[in-house]
């Protein structure tokens, strides 16, 4: 990886510390896992719903 393509800190043109850039990737992560996990869950109620109809009716 080039030194062109390590995201600087907001306008102080200091590199991030590999901890700061390593917390906010997990951070990133964590939303994108949370909203994936909502996704599943929704999908996964639909689906419980759709069945629980066809053996009712």
């Amino acid at each position: 990886m080039s030194e062109e393509t390590v995201p600087q800190q907001g306008g102080t043109g200091q590199p991030k510390g590999l901890l700061q850039q390593m917390e906010e990737l997990m951070a990133a992560l964590n939303a994108d896992l949370s909203a994936l996990d909502a996704d599943f869950q929704a999908a996964w109620d639909a689906d419980r719903r759709s069945g629980e109809e066809e053996h009712v009716g």
